[in-house]
């Protein structure tokens, strides 16, 4: 069978054989009317695929000869293929000649399709398509025919998801959909302004990249295909270059094409990206069916098709919700764009993405049903003459007395208020500078500042509240919540009835409320508050860039908290976005280190740390090299290299750190403190209990000069202080400050410090032989974290829990517990982390004591596998003292050797000791006193 042929049978015997067999009869019937030569042939090929459905597995046309991973085409090698159709085949390839080294998506053309002046219309195709420099088109690269006279294209290679699947999958909202597809506008515009008409957009054709980037594909290919094109019978029968259920009715026709041809099947993409499904309801889904569909059909209409549509396929919303969102200017947009006639659709795709645009921002939109307001506009233009010189009138003079009015009227209220601010300030710092012979405390201050402040603007309703939010800012970088959290309080019930109130003081105040709910731990709390201003953030963003990236980069963080990634990592591109734009380096460097934490906390550091790093780069190039945001970027990038167990790395960034912050602010500053408490912690690892000690101390006298009792930040530095003691063996005083520690945190309601502090209660308890003390707080700690997102702190508490349980004598439960810790800190750690490697080596010890001599030779191995980390090596010397003490009964003297070697070259890397010495100790003391001699 030649090509050409089997070109032309191929689509409908496919269709045939998707068909069940009273269908396939029908059809055979409508084929046979119209070519009965070929329908015969295609009842004798589907005589044999009834009697050996393999015969089809062999095609008798080789698509296309030689395409197999290793071959070689012009100076491309393929590697795996990536897709098929009935014009050929995508492979991913590499260039092969040495020249540079690229991966690409290789088309192959079947050769059938081929023609002696294909290569002078690749060359000219190449040219044209060479123009695009867009970032949302997937650029063509090369073009050419191989020696073999096999067709090819070479484009750019997209790893991404079609973006219908993309959206779904991620349950964006209407919004985020509608933004993503204007890129898609934007692509096609860029390609019609270019002379290129797509032909076969589809979501296929349309990927989005993990960055959330459109890639628009396929560019030029069904040019390609139809320069000399083949004989294209009006009936279903024919060949096409298109995907059926996106073309147009002129496309089915026959007829030329122009840029509104994709213009309509942009609307069927749109379509599908909101409702989930295609514009056409059909009895029988063959292309006879879909064709007469697309010629004479009406789409049902967005939001009855969303009404109808299954729960899970509407998703984040209802479908009766979806269906009203969809009603009125997106059911217009949509079905424009889907106009039979080209010149009733949109004029062009930027003028489809312009109409979303206006909708997005509560616009009026062009689309338009034919209403009475419609048929008016109708009557007013027939007599425009007529009206239009009194109405032009009328309408200059009303529109100049209004602005005139607004303006002045909103001019003596922005005066007024801020003179009632200034005033009010002045009077504040003057009191305070004479009221008392004692200097007031900057909290004293701001409390004697509210309660003039309800005096002296007691008439001014809006400037209260913004009083309100500037004091709730100073409270919040004081680290007092709540008190920052009952001004914020007031200050919302204020603009509940303040319905002129500015959109900046709207967003500040629901960001700064979403902030002070996430510091009390209650990040659900704070999508509550912000979640209802979204829409006006979204509307705002262009006129407030910088109050809208804020309240984009807050609400991510709380999405963040609560385990909402996805959604938390479009929020924060969103913000990233707009402070870019708007050339805030502080506010990039800001958005950056929140991706960053979001990237360590979903398992992958490392990335987290290459962002950090690229952040840092750019904040220090833009704003030179000790702006203070820096400060907070070095301490995380130590926190990631800490979890890494890299504390040589670590140390090096906390110091860094801590000299910018005591360059910035000096030694008696918050963020001096803090910087100073971080590599303390650091030096606590690294067994310099001396060091760390006197630094806790500094800090905690510090802090309690400053701050409430059972401030979560004061429970810090009394955790801080605890672990030094247990290192030190002080178990009495470790537990005297861990319970006011966790006393702290339970009062201020943040339950991942509250999960650490028990965890760390716990820990000193077993550490003391108190097991029965350690089970009740090691199961809150575990519950708590259970709770959270983070795998790996899940299997350090299992790890704990289960070692409390074996102390107990509840060997079932703890190794059920073991084996669930070492589980989720592989998937949290990484299968080479210290922290795995105590979960391994706490169940590798349980199960040798109950006899498990495969168990021994496990920890013989961990003994073995450690880096150049003292993390790892602490894990190491564990695993190698468990092992000897396991010999004590039947070989003590060698057991004892070993614990003493492990204790010497413990003692060289931790000369002041600490717990994990000491319980290496306490083995030795348990195997007897060396041997005589």
């Amino acid at each position: 069978m030649d090509a050409l042929h089997w070109q032309r049978i191929s689509p409908l015997l496919d269709a045939l054989l998707d068909m069940p067999p009273d269908a396939r009869t029908e059809h055979l019937a409508v084929l046979r009317a119209e070519d009965p030569a070929l329908a015969d042939e295609l009842q004798r090929l589907l005589a044999l695929e009834a009697g050996d459905a393999g015969f089809l597995d062999s095609p008798p046309l080789q698509l296309p000869a030689g395409a197999i991973p290793g071959a070689r085409l012009g100076p491309y090698r393929l590697e795996r293929l990536l897709g098929e159709g009935g014009m050929g085949q995508v492979w991913l390839a590499a260039r092969a000649d040495g020249l540079y080294e690229r991966k690409v998506a290789l088309k192959l053309l079947r050769p059938g399709l081929a023609d002696p002046r294909l290569r002078q219309r690749f060359d000219r195709e190449r040219e044209i398509l060479a123009r695009f420099a867009h970032p949302f088109i997937a650029r063509l690269l090369d073009a050419g025919i191989d020696q073999n006279g096999q067709p090819y294209l070479a484009l750019e290679y997209v790893e991404g998801e079609p973006i219908t699947s993309w959206c779904q999958s991620r349950q964006l909202d209407l919004a985020a959909r509608l933004d993503l597809f204007r890129q898609v506008c934007e692509a096609v515009s860029h390609a019609h302004a270019n002379l290129i008409v797509h032909r076969d957009l589809k979501p296929s054709n349309i990927l989005v990249t993990p960055a959330g980037h459109v890639r628009l594909l396929d560019f030029g290919i069904a040019k390609l295909l139809d320069v000399h094109p083949l004989p294209v019978e009006q009936t279903r029968t024919g060949v096409r270059a298109f995907t059926l259920h996106y073309a147009a009715p002129e496309q089915i026709r026959g007829e030329p094409v122009t840029t509104m041809t994709d213009v309509y099947s942009l609307g069927v993409v749109l379509y599908e990206l909101l409702t989930g499904s295609k514009p056409y309801r059909l009895k029988r889904q063959t292309d006879a069916e879909w064709e007469e569909a697309i010629l004479d059909g009406e789409p049902v209409r967005p939001s009855q098709a969303a009404a109808q549509a299954d729960p899970e396929a509407t998703r984040p919303y209802t479908p009766a919700r979806l269906a009203h969102a969809l009603a009125g200017d997106l059911d217009n947009i949509v079905l424009k764009a889907l106009a039979k006639r080209p010149e009733h659709r949109y004029v062009s795709a930027e003028a489809l993405s312009q109409d979303l645009l206006c909708h997005l921002r509560g616009r009026p939109v062009s689309a338009r049903g034919q209403r009475m307001g419609y048929r008016l506009r109708k009557y007013l233009h027939r007599h425009r003459w007529a009206i239009s010189a009194t109405a032009s009138v009328l309408l200059v003079l009303l529109a100049a007395l209004g602005v005139v009015a607004w303006q002045a009227q909103r001019a003596l209220r922005e005066a007024a208020r801020a003179q009632a601010m200034q005033r009010f300030v002045a009077e504040l710092f003057q009191d305070a500078g004479t009221s008392a012979n004692t200097p007031i405390d900057l909290r004293s201050l701001l409390d004697m500042g509210i309660l003039r402040g309800e005096r002296s603007l007691a008439r001014q309703p809006q400037a209260r509240a913004e009083l309100y939010g500037v004091v709730a800012r100073l409270r919040l970088g004081l680290g007092d919540y709540r008190e920052a959290d009952d001004l914020l309080q007031r200050q919302a019930r204020l603009l509940a009835v303040l319905p002129e109130a500015p959109a900046s003081l709207r967003l500040e105040a629901a960001t700064l409320r979403g902030n002070t709910r996430q510091q009390l731990g209650n990040p659900a709390a704070c999508v509550a508050f912000m979640q209802p201003q979204e829409t006006l953030a979204r509307q705002e963003e262009q006129h407030l860039p910088l109050p809208a990236a804020a309240f984009f980069n807050q609400l991510g963080r709380c999405r963040h908290a609560l385990g909402e990634d996805a959604t938390a990592q479009h929020l924060f591109a969103r913000a990233l976005a707009l402070r870019q734009r708007e050339g805030d380096d502080a506010g990039v460097a800001e958005t950056t280190l929140n991706q960053a934490q979001l990237q360590a906390d979903s398992g992958r550091p490392a990335t987290a740390l290459a962002t950090l790093r690229q952040g840092l780069a750019r904040l220090q190039k833009a704003a030179g090299p000790q702006h203070p945001q820096a400060i907070e970027m070095l301490r995380t990038a130590c926190a990631v290299e800490r979890t890494l167990d890299d504390l040589d790395a670590a140390v090096g960034d906390c110091r860094a750190a801590l000299g910018l912050a005591q360059a910035l602010h000096g030694d008696n500053h918050r963020a001096t403190i803090d910087a100073n408490r971080q590599l303390a912690a650091l030096y606590l690892d690294l067994g310099r209990l001396s060091e760390a000690e006197t630094i806790f101390l500094d800090a905690t006298a510090w802090l309690r000069a400053r701050l409430d009792p059972n401030h979560p930040d004061l429970a810090r530095a009394y955790n801080s202080l605890a672990i030094t003691a247990w290192e030190r063996g002080d178990i009495a005083r470790a537990l005297r400050l861990q319970q006011q520690a966790v006393a702290g945190w339970r009062q201020s309601g943040n339950t991942g410090l509250l999960a650490s502090g028990l965890f760390n209660q716990a820990l000193i308890l077993h550490g003391a032989g108190r097991d029965d003390e350690a089970l009740a707080p090691a199961r809150e700690a575990l519950r708590l974290r259970q709770t959270g997102h983070q795998p790996g702190l899940v299997g350090d508490s299992q790890r704990l829990l289960g070692e409390i349980l074996w102390a107990r004598g509840e060997h079932g439960a703890a190794l059920a517990m073991l084996e669930a810790a070492v589980r989720a800190t592989r998937a949290g750690f990484g299968p080479d982390h210290s922290h795995t490697r105590r979960a391994e080596i706490a169940l590798a010890r349980a199960r040798a004591l109950q006899g498990d001599q495969g168990a021994v030779l496990r920890l013989q191995r961990l003994a073995q596998a450690h880096g150049d980390s003292l993390e790892q090596r602490k894990a190491a010397w564990l695993a190698r003292a468990y092992a000897a003490a396991l010999g004590c009964a039947q070989q003590p003297r060698q057991a004892r050797l070993a614990l003493d070697a492990t204790l010497t070259d413990m003692q060289l890397a931790l000369p002041e000791g600490g717990a994990l010495p000491r319980e290496v100790q306490q083995l030795r003391a348990r195997c007897g006193a060396p041997a005589a001699g």
